[in-house]
């Protein structure tokens, strides 16, 4: 018996709302050291985008991340920031 090759990866556009929020997430790397953490921020963030979401401070409380060499107000101060980037975009 063979195994079949995965199935091929769909990135998102460059300019894709998903492709800018999970970015954020990643920018994020030496304050939350674990990629699961981000992935969730991620996807927080997303939905915050599309209107579905929490703010900033509620998600830093919410997501259970562990965050180092940062405080979570601080943390949802720069996802404020962040956010409203994207938003004039």
């Amino acid at each position: 018996m063979s195994t079949l090759p995965p199935p091929a990866i769909k990135k998102f556009p460059e300019d894709s709302i998903e492709k800018l929020c999970y970015g954020i997430a990643e920018s994020l790397k030496e304050y939350l050291p674990i990629p699961n953490d981000r992935n969730r921020l991620g996807f927080n963030l997303y939905r915050l985008a599309i209107g579905e979401g929490d703010k900033p401070e509620v998600i830093v409380k919410n997501a259970k991340l562990k965050v180092e060499g940062i405080s979570l107000t601080d943390l949802a101060k720069r996802l404020e920031e962040e956010m409203s980037k994207i938003k004039k975009n």
